[in-house]
């Protein structure tokens, strides 16, 4: 009996293992991401009266405003996206704004003592200002907890409001593309200030001179007014293209999707084996010997220049996000926790051997 002992203790260690790994899922997937609709291609989104801009900003995706259409300031400001100034694309675009908006401050969270954030680190989760307002002056360090997953949800009850040169960090992983600011009021952002993250603002948006932002800044009803900043948005509206390829293996999905090229080649092929009969010493098998060598060399080269295509796409889809199978069934915890109780229930099922 007393054999048995480690045995039992191998199985409840394995059943721990296990059931703390699918905490860790249940954690994610308890606090999901909040979804842009077709806002995630903007860097700039504004209601009214206008978007204003001094000096060199470079933004580097869409920039939309409805139900007004004044646009001011470009250049000299550089926007490299597309621009939507009172049209329908638009609308939807500040539509998709309105269920963001509504999402985020509909999460329940823990109250951020006196709405300051400058000194902490804080992992993903749902932050509340508690009545006040939001302010930043210093460093906020978010923790992503090598999870690439992890979201931050920060809601302003009044203002969101950053000191010059204050700045947002990560640390252990974590993406811009999961940190959002609902804000109830209006966002000011600090001169020199670095910014990371979504602003869902309902009123108006002011970054104050040479403010980089990773992320967006989106205001449902008022203006957004820029001077020399720099935006850049591009990798978070690439995420919802690549999040799915890179977490299927194999990777040969990306070039499983070149072979309608192949075809071509090898229905040329067929007549190849037409050719190679005896029928090559008349006087005709020269015609059609040398139709025979251009399928062969048209092949050859085609087949060469789609695999180098295909092979670059798929490399920087994977660099482009990083995986995202924290709920993946093959977890190492999951199949650590599933082999020990495997091996245990075995030892447990075998007959004990008696000593004499």
């Amino acid at each position: 009996m007393n054999n048995t002992r480690p045995l039992i203790a191998m199985v409840g260690l394995a059943f721990v293992v296990v059931i703390g790994a699918m905490a860790g899922t249940a954690a994610n997937a308890a606090n999901p991401t909040v979804g842009l609709g077709t806002a995630a291609t903007y860097s700039i989104l504004a209601g009214t009266p206008s978007i204003t801009n001094t000096g060199a900003t470079t933004i580097d995706r869409d920039v939309g405003i409805h139900p007004a259409a004044s646009i001011t300031g470009f250049p000299p400001g550089i926007i490299a996206g597309a621009v939507h100034a009172g049209d329908g694309v638009a609308l939807q675009a500040k539509s998709d704004l309105v269920i963001a908006y509504d999402d985020a401050a509909g999460r329940t969270g823990s109250v951020v003592a006196g709405g300051t954030l400058g000194g902490k680190t804080l992992v993903g989760g749902v932050y509340n200002a508690g009545g006040v307002t939001l302010g930043l002056t210093g460093t906020l360090t978010l923790d992503g907890q090598n999870d690439p997953n992890s979201v931050w949800i920060f809601q302003a009850t009044s203002d969101l409001v950053t000191a010059s040169t204050s700045s947002v960090v990560f640390i252990n992983g974590g993406s811009p593309c999961n940190v959002f600011w609902q804000v109830t009021s209006s966002a000011t952002l600090g001169s020199g200030s670095s910014f990371v993250g979504t602003i869902l603002a309902m009123t108006s948006i002011t970054l104050d001179s040479a403010v980089n932002v990773q992320g967006r800044a989106l205001a449902r009803n008022g203006t957004v007014t820029l001077i020399n900043d720099h935006f850049v948005t591009s990798t978070c509206s690439a995420a919802p293209v690549v999040v799915i390829p890179p977490t299927r293996p194999p990777f040969t999905i990306a070039p499983g999707a070149t072979p309608t090229p192949v075809p071509a080649p090898i229905t040329t092929f067929t007549p190849a084996p037409a050719v190679t009969p005896t029928v090559a010493p008349a006087a005709t098998p020269t015609t059609t010997a040398a139709s025979s060598v251009t399928p062969t060399t048209a092949p050859t080269a085609a087949p060469i220049a789609a695999v180098p295509t295909a092979a670059p796409a798929a490399i920087a889809g994977t660099q482009a996000l990083p995986s995202t199978s924290t709920s993946d069934p093959s977890d190492p915890l999951t199949i650590l926790g599933v082999a020990l109780a495997g091996v245990g229930i075995i030892l447990l099922r075998r007959p004990l051997i008696r000593h004499p």
